[in-house]
């Protein structure tokens, strides 16, 4: 099973998760995938609102995890930073880099603030959402939750750090 989530500490109560992998496609094209709300309703999450640099919006995601969220960041096509949860003691941070590689596409996102308790849950759900893009740029239908099930118990050994 190739694992392409790591999950490091960032106190003695929070952790990120850093996903990638690369993609069959330009990075204008997955771009708009990351930040389209017709394109994130396919692999990601449903998404409404004020879609701008401060501004804010409302995510559903297909993990079912839900709630507001702000832009920080928005640097196309390179670079797009949201704050979940914004000022709550749930708060995180979702951060993505694209670059090109040859024919194909890199992304990496972090997740940061995610409790320790949950990160090993999380590293296979961005696993399951990463895969899932994959199947949208392919025309193909989600399978996320099929496919967390399938990598939480890999992701439950793996080490945190």
């Amino acid at each position: 099973m190739k694992i392409i989530a790591t999950m490091h500490p960032i106190d003695q109560h929070r952790g990120t998760v850093r996903a990638e992998d690369s993609y069959d496609t330009d990075i204008d094209d997955l771009w708009e995938a990351c930040t389209n709300p017709a394109r994130l309703a396919r692999w990601i999450a449903d998404v409404s609102g004020d879609l701008r640099v401060g501004g804010t919006f409302y995510a559903t995601f297909t993990s079912s995890a839900e709630g507001p969220g702000r832009i920080e960041a928005c640097e196309r096509p390179h670079h797009l930073l949201v704050t979940m949860l914004p000022g709550t003691d749930d708060e995180t941070q979702i951060e993505a880099w694209l670059t090109t590689d040859g024919d194909q596409t890199h992304l990496v996102v972090e997740d940061r603030g995610i409790p320790l308790a949950e990160i090993r849950l999380h590293g296979a759900g961005w696993q399951a959402h990463l895969e899932d893009l994959g199947r949208s740029l392919a025309d193909q239908p989600s399978s996320w939750k099929q496919r967390w099930d399938e990598l939480t118990p890999a992701y439950a050994t793996l080490p945190i750090g």
